[in-house]
């Protein structure tokens, strides 16, 4: 295709989402505002990631809003790590030899709770634990702080979303405080977030991921947030995103992972991205403050 006429395209195509949903104010960056930053899986530059030091350092470092992974174990506890399996920031291979692949799955949450979730990291966290999601969120909530939660392979867990929701409303995190401004809830899947659409429908969530601009309006019925890899970002992307409305009237927001450099953060402010996600936050901090 031409490059004209794939200009005229892009034309048309915001052209009538700008009919369907009204137009955002401009980006952070075109009206001088500052993203969001948000520590990825914690402070996991400078400690576990996704373990409570993790939160704690993120703390410290003076950010309000933390992001995390949540998965199932084998009876039913949601703990709070990235990966399917346990052998790249546990010791399960050491403590559970004869338990390959090490799925989190797998394994009860009593298991889990007896491995070394932080000297992969630094023999200084030796002894962290994986923490479950109700340690998490009392520790963020201790810290009055805000969380970006991941539900992570939820094709793996079925009922995850529900199960989910009802930790956090046990935590005392479904209330009109913390479904207002101190709660997203995130998925790859598509699904997964529709779900926690409709089972609680005050709750805002973001979809991860970059789907076509043209499949965006379906999606704006039950997402608030589109939420890319930096790596294919465009300030086009975000401008068509921000045109539409999310589930709760407000236009949608982009939060971008995960940018660990100055210039990086630099260049994603500048195409007004909402928030961005860095595991080095101070760094993302200084860059764009």
């Amino acid at each position: 295709m031409h490059a004209r006429s794939v200009t005229a395209s892009i034309t048309a195509l915001l052209g009538a989402a700008a009919l369907l949903f009204p137009m955002s104010p401009a980006g952070a960056a075109d009206t001088g505002g500052t993203p969001l930053v948000v520590a990825h899986r914690g402070g996991s530059g400078y400690a576990p990631e996704n373990t409570l030091a993790a939160v704690d350092r993120a703390a410290a470092l003076g950010f309000e809003w933390v992001e995390n992974d949540v998965q199932r174990t084998k009876d039913g506890t949601l703990v709070v790590v990235h990966d399917d399996n346990l052998r790249r920031t546990t010791d399960a291979e050491e403590v559970f030899p004869g338990r390959s692949p090490w799925k989190v799955k797998d394994f009860t949450a009593a298991e889990i709770a007896r491995l070394d979730a932080g000297s992969w990291f630094s023999p200084s966290f030796r002894g962290t634990r994986v923490p479950t999601l109700e340690q998490f969120v009392r520790r963020v909530e201790r810290h009055g702080q805000k969380l970006l939660l991941e539900i992570k392979n939820p094709e793996l867990y079925p009922g995850i979303e529900r199960d989910t929701l009802k930790v956090l409303a046990n935590e005392g995190w479904l209330d009109r405080r913390h479904v207002g401004d101190r709660l997203v809830v995130q998925s790859f899947s598509a699904a997964s977030v529709r779900t926690v659409h409709e089972l609680k429908p005050a709750v805002r969530t973001g979809l991860l991921g970059k789907p076509p601009v043209g499949d965006l309006p379906g999606y704006a019925a039950f997402a608030d947030q589109i939420n890319p890899s930096y790596t294919s970002l465009t300030s086009g992307y975000v401008a068509a995103v921000q045109s539409f409305r999310g589930p709760h009237g407000s236009p949608l927001e982009v939060q971008t992972w995960t940018v660990n450099d100055a210039a990086a953060a630099r260049r994603v402010a500048g195409y007004g991205v909402d928030g961005i996600i860095s595991n080095v936050p101070d760094v993302v901090r200084d860059a764009v403050g």
